[in-house]
């Protein structure tokens, strides 16, 4: 990485950029602070827009307007960098009036408003709603924007538009409240360049940063405050005359640039792109509009995510704290996501595979073999200030991408990337039998290492969320319900590649210890008293007896002997724990219960998913299709018919949507692949390419569906296209399409 060309101190007046440029240093930033008078949290995930395209991301209001601060995570972000904190439009000096907005295209938004009523002094220029202004913003290589103000009123206006732009430079975790220092990096002085100007920022990593804008046609003036700026112009406009303004934002790091486009030019290749997308996968239809637009929204959401890492494609976690690799949340998105396209697991496992750990670091809780938890490039990273370079904190990673790499064998039949990633199989499946069994009782159990790492490092990993059924917190080492589900599958699934791989011995190995551990695991984490399994067992192998969602995802693994199926279904869904909207992710008798709370009373899209494929497994398909309303009612609750990553765990009011939780990741990876995966669940659909057979087991369409149709599902080198139709007592289902010579079985 290319740093600042020169040290800097604080005594110094100037700092050359890479590219040799000077610019004045204004003093070393301090700690990050709200403009103006403290707010409270009003703007919450929800009331922002949300655009994507590669590694750029923009959070604003819903008028366009980025307001400066550290209350919601809006502004421009790139490579964990807060590029541009404020981004406020006015007009006569004045705020616009919004009239509507919309981000229902992944990577462009637009916002339509009009003017307040404009005075000089107490004499009224320009009545309200005769101008129209319209912000058409998308990114692609950077943010561009075209404001474009047109008068429809009787007279001709004059009027002055303005735009407050400033650029702080936060690390996300600094937005997101988990990180604070009473000194930062170095801020320089804004620059004025050809057709607009420029903010730059040395950090504590020695990262020249710097923010590029430019606009067309130039301001009448700009004026430069400190650290912020304003671009203003005059406008005189006839009646019915439009005029046009363009202005771009283009982050920078190391001095990297790239080629500007026209904004005509990366509309049509963003475009273009997310239409290849969509084109790439299978194509789901029903009956049901709404539906419709629910799968249609996972799809959108999921191309939103796509990140460049490494020269491949990763899932994004969510936006906008999580714009990153994270082990846990990609594979799980890509699992998700089988039915759909199984080629998005390929890239995932390919540079989780180059960032797998090969040293014994604490700080980083890595041990050999470990699949990372997050990589981070921010600042704080790169000073060394957090242990995210990767961090290794994560339980679960490393069962999950076994488990991900055998189901993408059994839908695809690649033994070239099967034979590829080996190396890593290997070193995984030695992680979990030695540093991961800590104790070696054959369960796979966590412990921080770290001072900077995570307490809990399940999916649930919030400092209050693994408690015993008193409320009390469980101590280490840490053994979850679900991890053992997920080791369960991934061996089951692991053993197919390595007989496929001419390793026969391993093969039979990981069976038997799969088998070995279904026998403990109904053994030692089952409550005959609750008619469930134990959150965990804590560092003295005792049950932690909270009622937890998580055996949910032990159904779906296949851990759970049938003899014990009956009684988890019915605990799950029993009244303290299914709210209406879904699974909770602890029940309401539990005296840690709060519904606002992280993992302590929740519903998480992505954890019912996994219940309700579950349930369907072991036959439950009443409680599959209550989770599948659930979830779908929740989403149609929302103009944009997406899932956000969680919800409060409220129960269920008439004529009520779920409640919002404030801070929610949204689009969020796993909650966006949930439809797709519902979909799956209660088609019934598996694969298995090296037998080359697709099964449909029990199709059964909720009330609310009667005819759904998957064209171009891929297994192996075939293609086929089914439908399935509802009628009072079952749902047929007929085989409309098969290119290539895939058997396909139906099991009622």
């Amino acid at each position: 990485m290319d740093h600042v060309s020169e040290p800097i101190s604080s005594p110094q007046t100037t700092a050359r950029s890479p590219r040799g440029e000077e610019f004045d240093v204004v003093g070393r930033a301090g700690p990050l602070r709200l403009k103006g008078a403290p707010r409270v949290l009003a703007e919450t995930r929800q009331d922002l827009l949300v655009i994507k395209e590669g590694a750029i991301f923009l959070c604003s209001r819903r008028n366009g307007d980025i307001l400066p601060g550290l209350v919601s995570g809006e502004g421009l972000y790139f490579e964990d960098t807060r590029f541009l904190s404020e981004f406020r439009l006015t007009l006569g000096g004045k705020p616009l009036v919004l009239l509507s907005s919309s981000d229902d295209i992944a990577y462009a938004m637009v916002v339509d408003a009009t003017n307040p009523n404009l005075t000089e002094g107490r004499a009224l220029t320009v009545p309200q709603q005769d101008l129209s202004i319209q912000r058409f913003r998308m990114i692609r290589d950077r943010l561009y924007e075209r404001i474009s103000v047109r008068n429809y009123g009787r007279s001709a206006v004059d009027t002055r538009l303005q735009i407050s732009l400033g650029a702080d430079y936060a690390d996300t975790f600094e937005v997101r409240g988990v990180s604070r220092r009473k000194a930062r990096g170095h801020a320089l002085a804004p620059k004025f360049a050809s057709g607009g100007f420029r903010f730059a920022y040395v950090g504590e990593d020695r990262v020249f940063r710097e923010t590029l804008i430019t606009f067309d046609p130039p301001p009448t003036t700009i004026a430069v405050d400190g650290e912020a700026a304003t671009a203003s112009w005059d406008l005189a406009l006839e009646r019915r005359e439009k005029k046009t303004i363009e202005v771009s934002v283009e982050p920078s790091v190391a001095g990297k640039r790239r080629a500007p486009l026209d904004l005509e030019t990366a509309e049509k290749r963003a475009h273009s792109s997310h239409d290849r997308w969509r084109r790439t996968g299978t194509i789901i239809k029903t009956d049901n509009e709404h539906f419709n637009r629910f799968i249609n929204a996972a799809v959108r959401d999921l191309r939103a995510l796509e990140t460049p890492l490494g020269g491949g494609e990763f899932f994004a976690a969510g936006i906008p704290w999580y714009v990153a690799p994270f082990g846990r949340d990609s594979l799980l998105t890509c699992y998700e996501s089988l039915l759909w396209n199984p080629r998005t697991a390929v890239d995932c496992l390919r540079v989780l595979a180059k960032l797998q750990a090969v040293d014994d670091d604490p700080w980083r809780d890595a041990e050999p073999g470990k699949i990372c938890h997050e990589l981070r490039v921010g600042e704080l990273a790169g000073a060394g200030l957090i242990p995210h370079t990767p961090y290794y904190g994560t339980i679960d990673a490393t069962p999950l991408f076994l488990m991900l790499a055998g189901s993408y064998y059994r839908w695809t039949g690649d033994l070239d990337l099967m034979r590829e990633l080996k190396p890593a199989f290997d070193s995984a499946l030695e992680w979990i039998a030695h540093h991961g069994d800590l104790d070696g009782d054959g369960f796979l159990e966590y412990q921080r290492r770290s001072p900077a790492g995570l307490r809990n490092q399940g999916w649930k990993d919030s400092e209050d969320c693994i408690v015993h059924a008193d409320g009390s917190l469980a101590e280490g080492p840490i053994a979850l319900v679900e991890v053992q589900g997920y080791v369960y599958l991934a061996k089951q699934r692991i053993a197919e590649v390595y007989e496929a791989l001419g390793v026969p011995s391993t093969a039979a190995a990981v069976r038997s210890e799969a088998d070995e551990l279904k026998a403990a695991f109904n053994e030692e984490f089952w409550m005959p008293g609750e008619g469930t399994f134990a959150l965990a067992l804590d560092g003295k192998k005792r049950q932690v007896k909270g009622i937890t969602s998580n055996p949910g995802h032990c159904l779906y693994c296949g851990i759970v002997d049938d003899k014990h199926a009956g009684a988890v279904a019915e605990r799950l869904m029993a009244p303290d724990m299914f709210s209406g909207w879904g699974i909770r992710t602890l029940s309401k008798a539990s005296p840690a219960y709060n519904p606002m709370g992280y993992h302590v009373g929740t519903v998480w899209p992505h954890d019912n998913v996994l219940a309700a494929a579950g349930l369907k497994r072991y036959g439950f398909i009443d409680a599959t299709e209550r989770i599948a309303s659930a979830l779908f009612d929740a989403a149609a609750t929302t103009l944009d018919m997406r899932l956000d990553e969680l919800y409060c765990g409220f129960d269920r009011r008439r004529g009520l949507g779920p409640v919002s939780y404030p801070v929610a990741c949204s689009p969020q990876a796993w909650a966006a692949a949930v439809p797709l995966m519902l979909v799956q669940a209660f088609l019934g659909i598996s694969a298995h390419a090296p037998s080359n057979v697709l099964t449909v087991y029990q199709p059964s369409l909720p009330p609310w569906l009667d005819r759904v149709e998957v064209n171009g599902v891929r297994v192996g080198s075939s293609k086929v296209s089914m439908s399935f139709k509802r009628d009072a007592e079952n749902t047929a289902f007929a085989l409309t399409a098969r290119k290539g010579d895939l058997k396909v079985i139906t099991n009622r």
